[in-house]
């Protein structure tokens, strides 16, 4: 059976093939919606506080209800997905990035620079848990979507660089960048329109599955009340207001809670989908 190429792919076949991928893509594409027109699409004022109707059960008229300030926990959904769609999408973009500098430069080169930097600096932000290094440095430098970023994106970057180096090493053998070599192009050359676009395959599955890590990390730190300020609304945050009230108004937490599990599947269910679809031996074993 002969593989068809990516642009000839059906995409109804591919939805049918691979539904979880076509119901994470709905998921994901309602989020961004939701990020991008939240004033538009939001009912209420996410910050409005009316304690007449606080903790307010869902209803017609709040169909999420209300939290224990009387903020419309809907509202609150919707701006959360700005937050969280930013962050995953700013972490995602530095690692990424740095990934793709350090791990290029690193596998294309060898010898000492190889060894300096997958051996002590890869290893050295990998012996500490990630998280915790967040934490200590938004701790340090106070909340904020750039402190956020740019401490979630500290260590985020050594997965990228490892996965682009490893495949560096063994795209920089062959016979199309030995050709570029004999007949004089430069490395950079070499790197940018020879071997980075023979490698980015798993590049990208690896970023669509960084994202869904990103937004659990985003809210992980929020729900730590080292995310966002208040009163910016935040799926981590909503949880951590909403753990108080867990048994007489158990909505405040259960509406943020699958939200943030809709997002992280959404976004592992298309990242196995793109990994399916980038390798043509699984195309060809489900007939794409």
């Amino acid at each position: 059976m002969t593989p068809i190429s990516t642009p000839a792919i059906s995409l109804p076949r591919l939805a049918r093939s691979n539904p979880l991928a076509a119901i994470g893509a709905v998921f994901v594409t309602f989020f961004v919606v939701c990020a991008i027109f939240a004033p538009w699409i939001a009912p209420a004022d996410p910050a409005h506080i009316s304690l007449a109707s606080r903790l307010a059960p869902p209803s017609l008229l709040q169909i999420c209800g209300s939290d224990e300030l009387g903020r419309d926990i809907l509202s609150r959904l919707i701006y959360g997905s700005r937050i969280s769609m930013l962050v995953g999408s700013c972490v995602v973009g530095a690692s990424l990035g740095i990934g793709l500098i350090v791990g290029s430069i690193s596998g294309y080169y060898g010898g000492p620079l190889d060894r300096f930097v997958n051996v002590i600096v890869m290893n050295a932000f990998l012996s500490l848990p990630g998280i915790l290094i967040a934490i200590a440095f938004v701790a340090f430098r106070g909340p904020g979507i750039s402190n956020l970023v740019f401490a979630l994106s500290l260590t985020g970057w050594v997965g990228y660089a490892r996965l682009v180096r490893a495949q560096v090493l063994a795209a920089r053998e062959k016979e199309y960048v030995e050709a570029a070599r004999a007949l004089g192009a430069t490395d950079a050359r070499i790197l940018v329109r020879h071997i980075l676009p023979n490698i980015i395959q798993p590049v990208i599955v690896q970023a669509a599955i960084g994202m869904a890590g990103a937004i659990l990390a985003e809210a992980t730190m929020s729900f730590l009340g080292l995310g966002v300020p208040a009163p910016t609304a935040s799926w981590g945050t909503m949880l951590n207001d909403g753990r108080g009230h867990l048994f007489d108004a158990p909505h405040l937490v259960l509406f943020p809670a699958i939200a943030v599990m809709l997002a992280v599947l959404s976004f592992n269910f298309i990242g196995d989908a793109l990994r399916d679809l980038l390798d043509p031996r699984s195309r060809i074993e489900v007939g794409l």
